[in-house]
């Protein structure tokens, strides 16, 4: 197959790129490096942008392409002839999203119109994974109620057990633009598949983690507390440290991808919850303890108030992914922070 994988430098692009080309397929990365202008600021330094980009060089099969997705004419260019699109480009931090709306729209929601139209012209009638978020439900997570533990948030009402359901309200509520503007991909994508019939899957990710994943202050949140534990760098807990988070291990994520794609022609324009759902969550004091057991020293971060729009409790409910794609996390949060902490042992190898 000829796999096109946007944003195919970046944390989750990467490892999309990695499983594709080990298959033996032909696999397109595209990647503009707006990420690495962020990654800049990094405390590693400004070569972190690139560490991806140079490790997938290496594999067999590999095309890389550096270009933007807002660019209609190189994306309907590289888009030709394609068997499946895993469309990773984003702008994903919410902070940035707060101080540059226009950016963060021009990405989002640009990019991925120029995405669907290049796969709408395509002639090759492609899979195409879009890589949604759950801050498409905004604050409404916030009205369900919750109880406080010792480390951790938990949902109060039994209704979601299980976590939060695709057909979890979107409107009438606050999002931050970053929210907004991936919602209004999300429904773009939704919409090709019912208007043009092409054969799409959303993918509504919570907490995605894993290697190769440089995280900051605003976004990779699991890997920005295990380099800076690693470290001995400066952290900072926004509110009590109990906010929880379904977590998924980005190997399980691409499972999902890889499944989906199989199951294409009988699931296409379908939306799917993505994440560790229930049975793997955890807290930020919650990582933190397990970063101090598996490094074996205390960390102790500064304080600070709630950020907008932060979830006391975000968990997804992923019994339509599990169900419809024969797929499950396998990956243990302790599992999956120990090989992080691997990783950066080795000197996050490209």
């Amino acid at each position: 197959m000829k796999v096109v994988v946007t944003g195919g430098g970046g944390f989750v692009g990467s490892h999309v790129v990695e499983r594709y080309a080990k298959k033996g397929n032909e696999v397109l990365a595209i990647d503009s490096f707006a990420r690495s202008a962020t990654l800049g600021d990094h405390f590693l330094g400004p070569s972190v942008g690139r560490n991806n980009w140079d490790y997938i060089s290496r594999l067999p099969g590999v095309t890389r392409l550096e270009a933007d997705v807002r660019d209609a004419k190189a994306m309907e260019k590289a888009i030709r002839g394609a068997d499946v699109i895993v469309h990773t480009a984003a702008q994903v931090a919410v902070t940035t999203s707060m101080k540059d709306p226009r950016t963060d729209f021009d990405i989002n929601v640009v990019g991925t119109f120029n995405v669907l139209e290049g796969a709408r012209k395509s002639g090759t009638d492609p899979a195409i994974v879009f890589c949604s978020t759950n801050k498409v439900y905004g604050d409404h997570v916030n009205a369900i109620p919750v109880r406080e533990d010792a480390t951790r948030y938990a949902f109060d009402d039994p209704a979601f057990a299980q976590g939060i359901p695709e057909s979890f309200g979107t409107d009438h509520c606050h999002h931050t633009p970053y929210g907004a503007s991936k919602l209004a991909a999300d429904l773009y994508v939704q919409e090709y598949a019912r208007s043009y019939g092409l054969r799409t899957g959303v993918f509504r990710m919570s907490c995605i983690y894993g290697t190769r994943q440089f995280g900051m202050e605003d976004q990779g949140w699991v890997a920005h507390f295990a380099l800076s534990a690693y470290f001995g760098k400066p952290l900072t807990i926004y509110g009590d440290g109990k906010q929880v988070r379904d977590v998924l291990f980005v190997e399980d994520l691409v499972d999902a991808y890889d499944s989906y794609v199989e199951r294409s022609r009988q699931l296409g324009g379908r939306v799917f919850n993505t994440g560790g759902g229930p049975h793997f969550t955890m807290s930020l004091l919650e990582l933190l303890s397990i970063l101090e057991r598996q490094l074996g020293r205390k960390t102790v971060p500064s304080s600070a108030d709630w950020r907008p729009a932060d979830q006391k409790v975000y968990i997804s409910d992923i019994r339509r992914a599990s169900e419809a794609l024969d797929w499950a996390p396998r990956t243990r949060p302790e599992e999956g922070v120990g090989r992080i902490l691997d990783w950066i042992r080795t000197g996050y190898p490209t």
